[in-house]
């Protein structure tokens, strides 16, 4: 998702089925942030499995400070709207791997 400069309003940019996140990763822009929900086959060290879904928010190094204030504002609104506790910041996009995924919620397990 991205946030369209003439209205403010947060706005579905592109939709993805059965990717990766090193797919994903690929197809975000490079300097522009972007909020990514993210549904992930999660596998427990017990054999079970679950879907969270995670919000991830990519605010690379390199985007205009006009544009990474007015992601960093709407940040939390968005949490708060979505009501998903799994949230998570990049800061480059090669940092989003399934490994990085894999860590991050580990912490929720």
């Amino acid at each position: 998702m991205k946030i369209d400069k003439e209205t403010q309003m947060v706005i579905l940019e592109e939709e993805f089925q059965d990717i990766s996140p090193d797919d994903l990763q690929k197809e975000l822009p490079e300097r522009q942030p972007r909020f990514l929900i993210y549904s992930y086959r999660y596998i427990h060290g017990d054999g079970r499995i679950s879907y969270p879904l995670c919000m991830i928010f990519s605010s690379p190094f390199g985007c205009k400070p006009e544009q990474q204030m007015m992601y960093a504002g709407s940040k939390n609104r968005l949490v708060q709207v979505t009501e998903l506790t799994k949230v998570f910041e990049i800061r480059n996009t090669s940092e989003l791997t399934e490994d990085w995924l894999k860590k991050q919620l580990e912490f929720f397990h």
